[in-house]
């Protein structure tokens, strides 16, 4: 049978854009791609890049301080977020046409349009136009949702809050992920009253425990009130502002809410299921190691499979494919040991295990030491950070390495080589260490701070 592509990838953000680029780029096969919405996916037009650069704008508030302390004249005479937000979508606008070009310049056809599955070789335009293909790649990554409490209707999302007419005076942001508090130290920045509601114990659960109450700390000695066991039970609209009572009976006023309490799969009304695609609990595209789904020709790449939610993993996802499909090499993407920034205030990097998940698998040495930085002590800040190093007994290896500091995120994509590569304990120890720098105490730290 003749197709009218060799692929078809439905989504445009990183992973189906890499995955559309490269198939036809590299091995000359004739590739459509189908994105309902803006390209560049929610990396680049409602995720990453929009929110990293509202870290970076974030971040200056302390500096005229600081500055002052290393002798410097100047002043923070308020932030202006229209100045910015002006500047921030100038970027995205710029980085979509980037993405569209390099379809372009790849050969790839594209078509501003939602798209579903027919069949195992058929996508549906919204138009009712159908296009065939030998291979399907389902690309359309995921999106906020809200949970079930009435006047939910009320709050924003993540997907929201770069497109706020003007910044509220104050902001209740619900969650204890990643998002949740990295908004909160964004929000608290930009000089609005913070406050984060998180129903459990202590905010980033799954990361290391140390490390993440070192993150939490920090951000109160910052400025966000942070509220732990503590949720939403109730909420209207009342005025210009939300009226909420919380869990503890407690009743307040925000001017803004933001719900950052987990993201679902977008396989809604895509036909997944009617042409036998499995799709999880959650909703996500079940795949196999190889990201091929229960249908031969249907592959799903990225937050669609819910299997590590980060766009590089995506972007990995989609070159495997191409790799096993096109290029005849079967290829696993790899999600053991991939470092991670958690762009907090402060920063958080991470990679390998947890203090907690490796005694839960061996015995093992702690290495770990917190203190003040050079830069901020000598400006009279509080500020700490942490360096902790997780050890094998058995065989010396590094098993996770977490980091809490300005700078973690570049930082821990180093450390990650190293833990990557299998480095033990005194390979560490024999690196010199680059001094006066924060990140030396990672090779100086000789004794275990405890075992387990």
């Amino acid at each position: 049978m003749a197709f009218d592509y060799d692929l078809f990838v439905i989504g445009g953000g990183s992973g189906g854009v890499r995955a559309a680029r490269v198939a036809a780029q590299d091995t000359g096969a004739k590739v459509a791609l189908a994105e309902e919405d803006r390209y560049g996916g929610t990396c680049v037009i409602r995720g990453c890049v929009p929110k990293k650069l509202m870290v970076f704008a974030s971040g200056y508030a302390g500096l005229a301080q600081e500055a002052q302390a290393y002798g410097w004249d100047v002043s923070n005479r308020g932030f202006d977020w229209k100045a910015f937000q002006k500047k921030m979508h100038a970027e995205l606008d710029r980085l979509e046409g980037i993405y569209r070009n390099l379809l372009k310049n790849a050969g790839v056809e594209t078509f501003d349009s939602r798209a579903r599955i027919a069949d195992a070789h058929t996508v549906e335009l919204a138009d009712g136009t159908r296009k065939t293909a030998k291979h399907i790649l389902i690309a359309v990554g995921g999106r906020p949702v809200k949970p079930a409490i009435a006047g939910a209707e009320h709050a924003i999302t993540s997907n929201e809050i770069f497109d706020l007419e003007s910044l509220p005076k104050s902001m209740l942001i619900v969650g204890g992920g990643y998002i949740a508090s990295e908004f909160a130290g964004v929000m608290n920045g930009m000089g609005v009253e913070t406050t984060q509601f998180y129903r459990g114990d202590q905010i980033l659960r799954g990361f290391d425990d140390e490390a993440r109450t070192v993150v939490a700390q920090e951000m109160v000695v910052k400025g966000v009130n942070l509220e732990l066991n503590t949720n939403i039970a109730e909420m209207r609209r009342e005025g210009a502002g939300i009226w909420v009572k919380d869990t503890n009976g407690v009743e307040r006023s925000f001017d803004q809410v933001m719900f950052a309490t987990g993201r679902a799969p977008n396989s809604d009304n895509l036909g997944l299921e009617d042409v036998g695609v499995a799709l999880g609990r959650k909703g996500e595209v079940v795949v196999d190691e190889y990201s091929q789904t229960g249908v031969p020709s249907i592959y799903a790449v990225g937050d669609v499979t819910d299997r590590a939610n980060l766009t590089p993993v995506a972007i990995r996802e989609g070159m495997a494919f191409v790799e096993t499909v096109f290029k005849g090499n079967p290829t696993k993407p790899d999600h053991d040991l991939i470092p991670t920034a958690i762009f907090t205030q402060p920063e958080m990097g991470t990679v390998g295990l947890s203090e907690e998940e490796a005694k839960a698998q061996e015995p093992i040495e702690v290495y770990s030491t917190s203190f003040k930085p050079m830069q901020q002590s000598f400006a009279g800040q509080a500020e700490k950070v942490l360096m902790k190093l997780i050890v094998s007994q058995a065989n010396r290896k590094v098993l996770g390495c977490h980091i809490v500091a300005p700078g973690a995120g570049e930082l821990i994509q180093l450390a990650g080589i190293a833990v990557k590569m299998g480095a033990t304990k005194e390979d560490f120890d024999r690196t010199v260490a680059v001094h006066p720098t924060m990140s030396e105490e990672l090779v100086t730290m000789k004794t275990p701070t405890r075992t387990g």
